[in-house]
């Protein structure tokens, strides 16, 4: 079936119709990862976008389950250049066009994915829509797509009830803002006993529980959209309690303590995003799922520093806070796009709680 990617400056894509054929309007954000597209459609920071992604062939190993970050998909849309429908792996449970198809994601197959990345990057971040309507009006949809804009996104992917993960050693508390599964998974297999708590709740509850950590996790959206969750992580901060926070929650927390974030033309979606660490002038490639990053320039050198920077465009990647045991990264350190490079930041977040425990 044939299927249209209509963009809110006015560009059509044709090409054929994948997973389900109900219209979907969505912002349109591209993802330069070789493999992994089950992680990028069930990571929960991808609610409120349609993704592209940049590799050619998707599709070729299937679908394996365990893979998943979450209990469904969070993406509105897929779009790729040519979708494989007949997978080898010994591992693979399913299609990717089944499990598109079962979970009602709209998605489009066989259009020029590197001229639609190209036109992102130029133009910046755009609303778009999929549709298999042959007779729409460009006038209207356009109207449509530049009055479009995402929600709440972290009360969707939140968990709703606080549930933990056993563990004999420190206790954690992970604050759920669109977590992705092996955040949890990375501190339960040190040993931690991980408490996930839903956004909504308030710092008290945390903090009454006396978790030796508390973890802020990654999520979708705009920041400064959660100014709630924002007057509680302030609670949070003002504890002598050690900190880990990732993505939206490194952004929340710089809020939260007097800093300024702002809008990425395009973001950093993928596998690949150099990242020096400021201390050390070591490299390491991260993954990475974000369109807004902190203004560290905002941000006084009193309260935090920079300790990393994307290596691309400089645009901050990590703070540590002054005289706290807190600290905070931009990328994904438990998300593994090749060598583990950066799953010694959990470790750590463990030091940091063994320390704060014999002080």
């Amino acid at each position: 079936m044939k299927a249209f990617l209509i963009l809110e400056d006015g560009h059509v894509f044709v090409g054929k119709s994948i997973g389900s054929t109900r219209e979907m309007v969505s912002e349109i954000v591209f993802n330069t990862s070789m493999t992994g597209y089950l992680e990028v459609l069930t990571d929960p920071s991808y609610s409120g976008q349609a993704v592209v992604m940049t590799y050619p062939l998707i599709g070729n190993y299937g679908i394996c389950y365990e893979d998943m970050e979450s209990v469904k998909p969070w993406a509105d849309g897929f779009i790729v250049r040519e979708l494989s429908r007949i997978p080898s792996n010994f591992r693979s449970e399913d299609t990717i066009q089944n499990f598109l198809l079962e979970n009602d994601i709209p998605g489009i197959c066989g259009i020029d994915t590197r001229a639609l990345t190209k036109l992102l990057r130029k133009r910046g971040t755009m609303n778009g829509m999929i549709t298999t309507k042959e007779d729409f009006q460009i006038e209207e949809v356009q109207k449509r797509l530049k009055a479009y804009v995402t929600g709440d996104e972290v009360s969707k992917v939140t968990c709703q009830e606080t549930y933990v993960l056993r563990g004999k050693g420190y206790k954690v508390a992970l604050l759920d803002l669109g977590a992705k599964h092996n955040i949890a998974h990375s501190l339960h297999k040190r040993g931690c006993e991980v408490t996930v708590y839903p956004s909504f709740t308030s710092a008290k509850e945390i903090l009454a529980a006396g978790p030796d950590g508390i973890m802020l996790s990654n999520g979708p959206g705009d920041p400064k959209a959660y100014t709630s969750i924002i007057k509680e992580i302030h609670t949070l901060y003002q504890s002598d309690i050690p900190i880990f926070a990732i993505c939206l929650g490194h952004q929340l927390m710089a809020l939260a303590t007097g800093a300024d974030t702002y809008r990425l033309k395009y973001g950093h979606r993928g596998g690949n995003h150099p990242v020096k660490d400021l201390e050390s002038g070591r490299v390491y490639i991260t993954a990475q799922n974000h369109g807004y990053a902190v203004n560290s320039e905002k941000l006084s050198p009193s309260v935090a520093v920079p300790t990393f920077i994307n290596v691309n465009d400089g645009t901050n990647e990590g703070l540590c806070y002054t005289g706290k045991s807190i600290m905070t990264v931009q990328f994904h350190p438990e998300a593994s796009p090749g060598p583990q490079d950066c799953a010694y930041l959990f470790d750590k977040f463990l030091t940091m709680m063994e320390e704060k425990r014999h002080a």
